[in-house]
């Protein structure tokens, strides 16, 4: 559907956002908050506390929400049992009078690492609760604030994506979306699939970002066994290492390069554009070394 009604206002409604500080979170904060939602942002540390593995901040951090933003912890290394976690949440959201989830997931079917990113789903569908899933591609913001960040800054950027596309999806968008999904009507049941408009390389969003910049930034592509073996010289954790080039291997096999009209459909606008948010990101002096 098209959101024709994301300026009305949402007083009186409460959100309770995980990850508020993180990258989609705290951006679903501020467009909440521009609805006049009551939002709890939450987070470990914040002042509203919600800690996966401390199950005494779940009830607390949901009790008064009308609707909730959930992320889960795939991305962690380590096992981590996403169903069994989201299946328990969701049970006491109802229990307590939540009455919408929106579950962000990740636009890759294929297991990365030994780990599914879409295993949550089928718990908040089978909630009994009003839900949407969301699943994004890669972020633009991975470029700027995110894995890849010190790398373009160091000017080499080397992956096991190959000559690889991905419609880079900007975590804007993604968070005007959840809003959507939070506070309007017609987004129940829906699993979105979230992209940018158009499909690109690492070696064109590496060029487009050195062309604004003004900077020499090379895209190495390297094999998916060197870049784990990179990762775990940095001391980072086999099986982390692992998942990280496995999701950068969706990108060098196009599993998700075909752009969805999704953003359009729901926001009816277009999705921010690679070029544009490089144009953003480099006037904020994101990449100022």
């Amino acid at each position: 559907m098209t959101d024709n009604s994301r300026h009305t206002d949402k007083t009186g409604t409460t959100v309770l956002v995980l990850g508020g500080t993180g990258k989609t979170g705290r951006r679903v904060v501020r467009g909440l908050q521009e609805r006049g939602a009551t939002v709890r942002a939450a987070s470990r540390a914040g002042e509203v506390r919600f800690d996966w593995d401390d199950r005494g901040t779940w009830e607390p951090a949901l009790a008064g929400a009308d609707a909730a933003y959930l992320v889960d912890m795939q991305d962690k290394p380590g096992v981590w049992d996403a169903d069994a976690h989201i299946r328990e949440l969701a049970a006491l959201a109802a229990g307590v009078g939540v009455r919408r989830l929106v579950l962000l997931q990740a636009r890759v079917t294929d297991k990365v690492g030994g780990k599914s990113l879409v295993a949550g789903e089928a718990a908040v569908r089978d909630s009994g609760l009003e839900w949407t899933v969301l699943r994004p591609n890669w972020f633009n913001q991975n470029f700027d604030e995110g894995v890849l960040l010190d790398s373009v800054r160091e000017g080499r950027v080397a992956l096991p994506a190959g000559d690889g596309r991905e419609p880079f999806v900007d975590a804007e968008d993604v968070a005007a979306v959840a809003v959507a999904a939070l506070l309007d009507e017609g987004h129940s049941g829906q699993t979105y699939e979230l992209s940018g408009p158009r499909a690109i390389g690492i070696a064109e969003a590496v060029e487009e970002i050195s062309r604004v910049t003004g900077r020499e930034i090379e895209y190495v592509p390297v094999t998916h066994e060197e870049y784990v073996a990179e990762l775990v010289g940095y001391e980072v954790p086999a099986d982390y290492a692992l998942f990280v080039a496995d999701l950068v291997g969706q990108i060098r096999d196009n599993r998700n390069a075909e752009p969805t009209g999704t953003v359009r459909r729901v926001l009816g606008r277009e999705p921010r554009d690679f070029a544009d948010f490089v144009k953003d990101a480099a006037a904020a002096g994101a990449w100022n070394v």
